[in-house]
């Protein structure tokens, strides 16, 4: 099985959440600034997508959590929730990286300042999903599937 050092290891959630806080236009000074970020329709749009960071920074810590808990604790029948749930930030922070570089690139703004971190975000989620896919299948496969019954209720039937 994998492990959360493997996939992502809650760097989505408090990752996201620096990028967030270092594109604060107070925290920025104003020459390294993205285009227009004196602009209002321009900050709003930038605070709109706070939902969506806040998600993915959300299931990017409570992902790693619920592996942790091996088998004691309230959240241990949850433990083979995590594979899933940890597609939930990687999903939302390549999504946050695309949607800024499409952003710069309608802006025609190519300043490396900005497209180095959201070219990061927008990549760096990619390894993970396709460990993650590749551990998901294994798991349903005939005969890979020892962690899906292991996580079943005791007194549930599992299909296989």
């Amino acid at each position: 099985m994998l492990s959360p050092g493997h996939v992502g290891d809650a760097r989505d959630g408090p990752g996201l959440l620096a990028h967030r806080t270092a594109s604060l236009p107070a925290l920025v000074p104003a020459r390294h600034a993205y285009e227009d970020h004196d602009d209002p329709v321009t900050n709003d749009w930038n605070h709109s997508s706070l939902p969506r960071d806040v998600t993915a920074s959300a299931a990017g810590l409570a992902a790693p959590y619920l592996l942790r808990c091996g088998g004691t604790g309230r959240f241990a029948r949850h433990r083979a929730s995590w594979g899933p749930l940890m597609l939930v930030p990687l999903a939302l922070t390549s999504t946050a990286g695309l949607q800024a570089v499409v952003l710069w690139a309608l802006h025609g703004d190519w300043s490396v300042t900005w497209w180095v971190p959201e070219r990061f975000l927008l990549l760096f989620p990619v390894p993970s999903v396709v460990l993650l896919m590749r551990q998901e299948a294994g798991a349903a496969a005939p005969g890979g599937g020892g962690a899906v019954r292991a996580a079943a209720e005791p007194g549930i039937q599992s299909p296989r």
